[in-house]
């Protein structure tokens, strides 16, 4: 054994690093300010008991069982479900309820709970009537997860006609999975709806905000676009509950409550309660887009439901309807006040345009129905919108029948952007990063629209976001990067997940009720995006792109902003891996070196809630002696390594 380690060592001594050529002076692609960007889908309660900040569940009454979330203390016949659906098709349930003196008392159970912050104030509000003679209060509680009360507030809501009434509520004490209890107390009945609570502090602190800590992950990456509403849920399991833009912005309460596509998609994670509330609606997208600096990137239904549900087709002599929604988005995003869609964007408060530069046209779509449907919108579109570009579907897989069909006929129709989906093992990712090296340089560009390494064999959904995966995106990005002639926009899939209330792994980011982390992989992604530079230059190794050799992949980029070269090396093996940058016109860098380091002694590391950051970049620098740069590429490790002119 000791024989064994002293060879080894000797091995290690003796070893000739790699030598990597980097030319800062050749500028070959441009890399597109919208190359790393964010895919938000309401998926995993992403949205509704995730990033939307509003903490009671079914707060109008809509899921199939209309009291789901709720129970009741007293008596409960008290409390009746009235139908409205005739004069309110939008929001067609709400609760009369028979006051007592004793009291009858609806408690709300939240999202797998309520995250209630200690010194923070919470905003109650409802929609409220109670007719002449009534003498109706609501005593309003604020509990902990033993039932303890931690905040109390009081209503009168004296109103003969529906009206709004809000108080706010201080939490004296933390809770991560506390609930909200109304005790309907006096003589009389009432009529209640849209019983909401809100965190004070939202992004913003905007009324039907959205929830701060989460958002702020997203501004940290400083993504280059947000694609929105999502994937699947675009296109609904039946058309009937594919996702309507127009019916997702205006008042909350006139926003129509529908069950989420993924309530019941897989039986190993059934999720009965959950719903689209739509309270994250699309101006609510568009100015979070808006708030992060990320171009905003819609996607619309095409007029086909999902494949692998329903299937379900619109005719084409019926799209039309279909195809004037893309429209009106167009006009409600870039309109005046000349504009019908316009001026309603600016009744909604927001004057400025969003600048729509780009949206889709269906989601992993396929199919000679796909091809025809697009034509219609693809037609309508560039008549009156010419410089809008289109994203288009080039199915579910990177490969295959279904992905060479369509590849082939949008390439022929002169499509703006190909929207290419990857969910394999991470040795696929390593693999394919020469992918997009023979891609043709005039076709379309390519939007790496949904992708994530899987690692097989891995059972627990907390601990698939491991570092291999992670080192494999990161590999596999250096060939995004390398082509970005070709390749101008990437995102993973999904974004959030919730411990507690998932129905996908591996997610970008977790989180419950209070607390939240960024896997591995989103910290690959934060790197990327914020180190992407505005050029890509020749990295090479014996006189070919670095991407596998070793274990090594890697490329450079300079930005022409700041003055500074940027070098991605990965190092996917168990072997450290050193290695001499020989960097045309070194002399003209300082002389010291800035590297961001991603790396752990086990490929199968992860980060949790208990240790947020046990995976995490860390900051350092090295001395450039002589003609080159000698860095060391740990085992398992992802290094962003900065120059800068001096």
């Amino acid at each position: 054994m000791a024989l064994g380690a002293m060879c080894l060592s000797t091995a290690a001594f003796t070893q000739t690093n790699a030598v990597y050529t980097i030319d800062p002076t050749q500028l070959k692609a441009t890399v597109q300010p919208t190359m790393y960007g964010v895919f938000f889908e309401d998926i995993n309660m992403g949205a509704d008991g995730g990033l939307y900040a509003e903490l009671v569940k079914n707060r109008s009454f809509e899921f199939d069982r209309n009291l789901m979330g709720w129970t009741i203390t007293g008596d409960s016949t008290a409390v009746k479900v009235i139908d409205r659906k005739a004069e309110r098709p939008d929001n067609p349930h709400y609760i009369n309820v028979a006051a007592s003196a004793q009291g009858i008392t609806l408690q709300n159970e939240g999202y797998r709970g309520m995250g209630i912050r200690k010194g923070e104030g919470y905003y109650f509000s409802i929609i409220a009537r109670q007719p002449a003679g009534s003498n109706v209060k609501l005593q309003l509680q604020l509990r902990d997860e033993n039932g303890k009360v931690i905040g109390t507030a009081s209503l009168q809501p004296k109103s003969a006609v529906w009206k709004k009434f809000k108080v706010s509520i201080p939490a004296s004490a933390q809770a991560a999975k506390g609930s909200l209890a109304v005790t309907v107390q006096g003589k009389g009945t009432i009529d209640l709806d849209m019983i909401s609570l809100f965190p004070q502090r939202t992004w913003k602190n905007r009324e039907n905000g959205l929830r701060a800590d989460l958002v702020q992950m997203l501004a940290d990456m400083k993504p280059g676009f947000i694609r929105f509403p999502g994937g699947c849920i675009v296109e609904g399991r039946y058309l009937v509950n594919r996702y309507q833009w127009k019916k997702t912005i205006g008042d909350v309460d006139k926003r129509e409550t529908i069950i989420n596509r993924w309530n019941t998609e897989f039986k190993h994670r059934s999720t009965p309660d959950y719903f689209q509330s739509f309270g994250l609606g699309f101006m609510e997208y568009f100015m979070l887009a808006e708030d992060i600096g990320a171009e905003p990137l819609p996607i619309l239904n095409c007029g086909m439901a999902c494949q692998f549900n329903s299937g379900e087709l619109v005719p084409v002599d019926q799209i039309d309807p279909y195809v004037q929604d893309a429209l009106d988005l167009i006009e409600f995003a870039n309109g005046d006040a000349s504009t019908k869609w316009g001026k309603l964007r600016i009744s909604l408060g927001h004057p400025a345009k969003f600048n729509l530069k780009m949206l889709g046209v269906g989601n992993e779509n396929w199919g000679p129905n796909y091809v025809e449907r697009w034509t219609l919108f693809r037609d309508a579109i560039k008549k009156k919108y010419p410089q809008v570009k289109i994203v288009t579907s080039t199915g579910t897989d990177p490969d295959g029948a279904r992905f060479d069909t369509l590849n082939t006929a949008f390439r022929k129709l002169h499509a703006d952007i190909l929207d290419e989906h990857y969910y394999r093992p991470p040795q696929w990712f390593r693999d394919n990063a020469r992918r997009y090296d023979s891609y043709d340089r005039n076709g379309p560009k390519i939007f790496a629209g949904e992708y994530a390494a899987h690692v097989p064999g891995v059972d627990d959904a907390l601990k698939k976001n491991n570092l291999e995966a992670a080192l494999a995106e990161a590999a596999f990005m250096t060939g995004l990067e390398r082509n970005a002639d070709v390749v101008n926009m990437a995102s993973y899939a999904p974004l959030f997940a919730h411990v507690d209330a998932w129905q996908w792994a591996p997610d970008l980011i977790w989180f419950d009720n209070l607390k939240h982390y960024g896997t591995p992989n989103y910290y690959v992604q934060k790197l990327y995006s914020l180190n992407k530079g505005t050029n890509v230059v020749p990295m090479l190794l014996n006189g070919q792109p670095i991407a596998g050799q070793a274990g090594i992949y890697a490329n450079a980029a300079i930005n022409s902003k700041t003055g500074e070269l940027l070098i991605k090396l990965v190092n996917v093996s168990g072997n450290n891996q050193n290695a001499d940058l020989n960097i045309k016109d070194l002399a003209k860098y300082q002389q010291t070196a800035r590297i961001t380091t991603l790396k752990s002694a086990k490929p199968d590391a992860v980060n949790s809630l208990a240790e947020p950051q046990f995976v995490s970049p860390i900051d350092s620098q090295v001395s450039i002696l002589g003609a080159k740069l000698t860095i060391a590429a740990e085992p398992y490790s992802f290094k962003v390594i900065k120059l800068k002119l001096k």
